[in-house]
């Protein structure tokens, strides 16, 4: 086994990584990160992305969480790290993970970096893809869509905005091995920016990616679980060891096992761009003080290299309004007049894109909603997407003002059908993307796709 001073750490018989909070820019209590550095990690790795809120940051390139906040989190972060001289690595950079989130989050960084008078060296793994790399690649059958994936062709990779890789453990580790000791990652899978620096340092691959597994999520695998608390994962040679640094959570071996369900369609197997881990044998063991030690993880080595793609397309400009129903005689006509309405505002302008979601009856689940009785009132979410925000602007208020006053059977008051909560009512939301992209590229990690590059900040 090789020694953490491979890339440059303290040598032990375990690997302690250290995980600040679910995604860069959250938050975390700094007394709970003040025990964590008490503990002396040998890195500090960050999530700062995901897909979860939808396509529009990707298309758009734009940070969901905000720059104060983000801010806030790596002036703690970044000196705690430079001073003990250890790591930071941060996955998804931005969000979304292209060069645009990437590049804001370096900024974020250098003036950190400024305030507190340090020079850094930065690694820099930029994970954007050309469409005409995509193109190739689909023209030589060399991507494979993933389930439920949007149908991919050159008229809808052509009108991709912006495509990223997500990247495994191997980009990770170059930085690591080339001495980078802040790395800032564009889009990767989740748990690599934890289990890198474990196994450059030469712990097992299973158990290293199965802690990064929920490390990335920080504390959500405790009890009472929390995205916003930090939280320490101890890899060895026989599997590792997850500790809270708050005495106001813990670990159970209910919580770390529940964690398998948590974004999983198969809690005993889960795929990532190093293989598939298996966890059908692992043995949760609950440890004094809140933690809970972890054995028995292994890793299938996955049939062919490949990274999964990411892409977004623009669809048009959405507007929507939100309104109270309280009539019963009018929620149990609702689809009809909805229909009714639509179909009038669709004769003026038929390339109306029209969606309603009905809260307090289907509006979570839609068309799979087992019980579709609704209470004493709904909640209205009408949306409409139109190829130019005017568009939208116009279908949406006609929408509103024709069901604000429209006369269905039974209709008692005619002051008006709807409750409004906001003035103004209709809400132009701007430009709404889609997921074009979804699919695997077939790809060889090792080689040298993917490479830091230097960037000095401060």
């Amino acid at each position: 086994m090789n020694s953490a001073t491979d890339i440059g750490m303290a040598s032990s018989d375990e690997f302690r990584i250290l995980s600040p909070t679910a995604i860069l820019g959250y938050g975390f209590p700094v007394e709970s990160l003040r025990r964590g550095l008490g503990r002396e990690p040998h890195a500090i790795a960050v999530d700062a992305g995901s897909v979860d809120p939808g396509p529009f940051y990707l298309g758009a390139g734009k940070p969901f969480v905000s720059r104060s906040a983000t801010l806030r989190d790596l002036a703690l972060l970044l000196p705690a790290a430079r001073e003990r001289d250890i790591p930071l690595i941060i996955g998804t950079a931005g969000g979304a993970g292209a060069k645009p989130h990437v590049d804001w989050t370096l900024e974020i960084l250098d003036q950190v970096a400024r305030d507190h008078g340090m020079t850094v060296d930065v690694g820099v793994i930029y994970t954007d893809v050309e469409a005409q790399r995509v193109a190739q690649a689909l023209a030589a059958d060399e991507i494979t869509a993933l389930d439920h994936a949007p149908a991919l062709d050159e008229g809808s990779l052509a009108a991709t905005e912006r495509i990223v890789a997500q990247i495994g453990c191997p980009p990770v580790a170059r930085a690591l091995r080339r001495g980078f000791k802040v790395i800032v990652c564009g889009r990767a899978y989740d748990p690599a920016v934890f289990a890198a620096p474990a196994m450059v340092a030469g712990y097992p691959d299973a158990a290293a990616l199965h802690m990064g597994k929920i490390l990335e999520c920080a504390a959500i695998a405790a009890d009472p679980g929390s995205g916003r608390d930090c939280v320490l994962g101890t890899v060895d040679a026989d599997g590792f060891t997850l500790e809270t640094l708050s005495p106001a959570r813990s670990f159970t071996d209910y919580s770390v096992a529940a964690h398998a369900l948590y974004e999983k369609s198969d809690p005993y197997h889960l795929p990532g761009p190093e293989g598939t881990l298996d966890l059908t044998d692992v043995r949760y063991e609950a440890l004094s003080g809140g933690r809970v030690r972890v054995t028995g993880s292994r890793l299938q080595p996955p049939a062919r290299p490949c990274v999964k793609l990411e892409g977004a397309r623009r669809e048009g400009y959405r507007s929507l309004f939100i309104a109270g129903i309280r009539d019963p005689r009018f929620i149990r006509q609702l689809d009809d007049v909805i229909d009714s309405i639509s179909s009038d505002v669709r004769a003026e302008q038929p390339a109306l894109r029209i969606a309603a979601h009905v809260y307090g009856r289907d509006g979570v689940m839609g068309s799979r909603e087992p019980n579709r009785n609704p209470g004493h009132e709904v909640g209205l979410v009408l949306e409409v997407l139109a190829e130019t925000q005017e568009a939208a602007d116009a279908g949406c208020g006609m929408l509103r003002s024709t069901l604000l006053h429209f006369g269905y059977p039974g209709r008692i008051a005619t002051a008006g059908n709807l409750a409004l909560p906001f003035s103004p009512s209709d809400i132009s939301c701007g430009p709404c993307y889609t997921f074009s992209l979804y699919h695997l590229l077939d790809m060889e990690l090792e080689q040298t796709a993917f490479e830091a590059v230097a960037r000095r900040i401060g």
